[in-house]
């Protein structure tokens, strides 16, 4: 059973010059307890996916159809106030700058404890108690002298930790976490990681991985969105996708990691650039960037389809249909 359901999600921007669609029909599921990762380049609709899921698109962003499912209740229609109620309670939200998630003029504990009595029908010195096992939780030391603590008081990694303790504070069923690991140093990331998927798995709750850093994906997920140009390009098992891609995009994003066994001297690269989202090609979007590109492709749009262990939007995966001369 899905807790979280996305189909057919499209986001567009009405523009002076017409209107933009930012994400053109996604769709996919996040099980209880299950971690996915989306990644793909800047631009490609990741952040602007998780924003449709926690109700914070900017305007004049809007959902322009299909739907976002919570435990089975359509949550995409509701006004800012009903999402608010939701936000916290039900959805736990983890951004890149923990800085633009504390307020800097209260301690941690008092944006801790008003989350969760917000959220929660605890008493004040419950939800105190509750603070405080939740730095624990978070990996903070000496959590409750630390609860009277300012957010400028805690280093960059310590501050991540604390808004995880932040989205945690009223049990959510869903957490989204927009590159929580980015603007930390690699020993930092590991253990965020690390917190991550324990607190995680212990929990039960679905959590979508918003990244660009395909060694976070591996590490941290059970299995991976690639999108390009605000569509999926191949979702499948993380293992699966990480060593046998079957979309052309997901292949060259393979072949640009750095191998540490091999000594090769250029890092591979994929030519060209994301579209602009009012010169998306016809056609599959990466069509002017594909190695392997033929008519079909710049004629079709391809929706998902199996392959291997994977679903690619591709003509070319086994089973797709057409002329591939």
């Amino acid at each position: 059973m899905s807790l979280l359901q996305v189909k057919n999600l499209v986001v567009e921007f009405p523009s002076r010059h017409g209107t933009l669609r930012a994400l053109d029909g996604i769709s996919f599921d996040i099980a209880p307890g299950e971690i996915l990762g989306v990644v793909g380049e800047s631009g490609a609709g990741k952040s602007l996916t998780g924003a449709s899921i926690i109700g914070l698109l900017e305007p004049p962003g809007q959902i322009a159809s299909g739907s976002i499912s919570l435990a089975g209740e359509r949550i995409d229609h509701l006004n800012n106030d009903q999402m608010r109620h939701i936000r916290g309670r039900k959805i736990g939200a983890i951004f890149q700058d923990p800085l633009t998630s504390l307020n800097p003029l209260y301690t941690v504990g008092r944006q801790l404890m008003e989350t969760i009595q917000a959220h929660l029908p605890v008493s004040h010195e419950e939800a105190k108690q509750r603070a405080i096992r939740l730095l624990q939780d978070t990996g903070i030391p000496a959590a409750a002298e630390r609860i009277e603590h300012y957010p400028h008081q805690f280093s960059g990694g310590m501050r991540q930790r604390v808004v995880i303790a932040l989205a945690l504070a009223a049990e959510p069923q869903l957490i989204v976490a927009d590159e929580p690991t980015t603007a930390l140093d690699v020993s930092i990331q590991a253990q965020i990681i690390g917190l991550l998927k324990s607190i995680c798995k212990e929990r039960g709750a679905a959590v979508m991985l918003i990244t660009h850093d395909m060694g976070v994906i591996a590490e941290t997920c059970d299995r991976v969105a690639v999108m390009y140009a605000g569509r999926i390009a191949e979702i499948g098992p993380v293992h699966q996708v990480i060593n046998q891609p079957s979309h052309p995009y997901t292949s060259g994003l393979m072949a640009s990691i750095p191998d540490m066994s091999s000594d090769r001297e250029r890092l591979n690269q994929i030519d060209g650039a994301m579209p602009r989202l009012n010169a998306i090609p016809t056609g599959c979007a990466f069509n002017p960037r594909c190695p392997q590109v033929f008519e079909r492709c710049r004629q079709e749009r391809p929706e998902l389809m199996s392959a291997r262990a994977t679903q690619a939007a591709c003509w070319r995966v086994e089973g797709a249909k057409g002329d591939v001369t």
